[in-house]
């Protein structure tokens, strides 16, 4: 088996991406018993966004038109309704998003067994760029109690996966304070970058050599050794 690595060389919107993957979920889904169509491969989606405000399938319908238009910035970000897991967050240029679409039942994982894989591989990740993270009682993966690297949101539909992780790399992290971050008062972003890791490459290219030691450190977990890639841009 191959896992199927699709990178978005430039800052995208996030519907590009979203729209990528709602095509391979759907392929998943309709190879679906009792169809005879070949699924596709486990595949990741690694790209950065442009400034957007996400907030998760529990907050839909109840972020205020004031709070919106706050987020919004005057323009300058996005703001968007997602299907995902947790509540509001912020993406942007620096940022590693990651989406894993993949069958559960064919690596034989429960929906905890596929959170736990996330965060040890971003955890993993972490420790391949001298840092050390942790998780804590919070979903996500941190490098202390209050300091937050990674964010994990997840959709899973008749057991495919869908968004994923967001990874900071080297952000603007004063996006994040306009927010309580995945609704945790006293708690702040961090990053690579804060955290004293060396960026003598540009923030693209950092970005997308994280995003290939993610999904190396994924496909190790899923027991894939063969990555196929894919520049889109």
């Amino acid at each position: 088996m191959r896992l199927h690595h699709l990178h978005f060389k430039n800052v995208i919107p996030y519907a590009k991406a979203s729209t990528l993957q709602e095509s391979i979920v759907s392929k998943f889904l309709a190879a679906k018993p009792p169809s005879t169509l070949q699924p596709p491969p486990p595949s990741i989606i690694t790209a950065q966004f442009h400034e957007v405000y996400t907030c998760g399938r529990r907050e839909i319908g109840k972020v205020s038109p004031e709070q919106q238009a706050f987020l919004r910035h005057g323009g300058k970000a996005e703001f968007v309704e997602a299907m995902r897991g947790g509540q509001t967050t912020f993406h942007g240029p620096g940022q590693l998003i990651a989406y894993p679409i993949i069958d559960l039942r064919t690596h034989r994982l429960t929906p905890r067994d596929y959170v736990c894989m996330l965060e040890k591989s971003l955890i993993a990740t972490c420790a391949r760029f001298g840092i050390k993270a942790m998780t804590t009682e919070h979903t996500g993966v941190w490098t202390s109690p209050d300091d937050k690297i990674a964010s994990i949101g997840v959709h899973m539909r008749r057991n495919i996966t869908s968004h994923g992780i967001a990874l900071n790399i080297k952000p603007d992290l004063w996006w994040f304070d306009r927010i309580v971050a995945c609704g945790l008062e006293g708690k702040r972003a961090t990053s690579f970058e804060k955290m004293g890791v060396r960026m003598e490459k540009g923030a693209d290219e950092m970005v997308q050599e994280v995003g290939g030691v993610f999904v190396e450190e994924m496909g190790k977990r899923l027991g894939i050794e063969q990555v196929d890639y894919d520049a889109l841009d």
